[in-house]
């Protein structure tokens, strides 16, 4: 949990990294505040970046929502990302990772996640003979091999093996 008091301010500001979600709180005034709560499955992007006088960091969600948070500074949002990261890959189907690009007046990570598809397969298992399905019969291949047996064992003659073999022929 990161906590943030700045001194011009009256109340706290607090950025909560828990197993399952990111959750964003800011007290003001009279009682009034702002609550965001961001499930890892909907958080899209987490960026961060380092200048040379503040940072910046960010989070989006899949509806567009973005919350920046300019109050952090530079190794709290790096411990935040990282915290970040490591919570979505204990949970998460594919992994992520953070992009991280130094620059000649800081450093910019960029923690993407991609939207997960998750598919269940069945196992393949081995084909035998007990397991192979039956042959269509309405197969002109197996029709004509099942003729050709017949011929071969002498119960059709050789015009009828031959008038059976062209009516196969043409119903193909």
């Amino acid at each position: 949990m990161y906590k943030k008091k700045i001194a011009l301010e009256l109340k706290p500001r607090y950025l909560v990294i828990t197993d399952r979600r990111v959750i964003y709180y800011d007290q003001k005034i009279a009682g009034r505040y702002d609550l965001h709560d961001i499930p890892y499955s909907k958080l899209e992007r987490v960026y961060f970046n380092e200048g040379i006088i503040a940072s910046e960091f960010a989070l989006k969600d899949e509806e567009n929502h973005q919350i920046l948070l300019t109050w952090l500074d530079k190794t709290e949002c790096k411990d935040a990302i990282i915290t970040i990261r490591d919570a979505i890959n204990s949970i998460a189907v594919e992994p992520v990772s953070i992009q991280k690009k130094k620059t000649l007046t800081g450093e910019k990570w960029l923690l993407k996640k991609p939207r997960e598809i998750v598919t269940r397969t069945m196992p393949m298992t081995q084909v035998t003979e007990h397991t192979q399905a039956a042959p269509n019969k309405d197969d002109p291949v197996n029709k004509l091999k099942k003729l050709k047996e017949l011929h071969e064992m002498g119960l059709l003659s050789n015009e009828e093996y031959e008038e059976k073999r062209k009516q196969v022929i043409a119903e193909f």
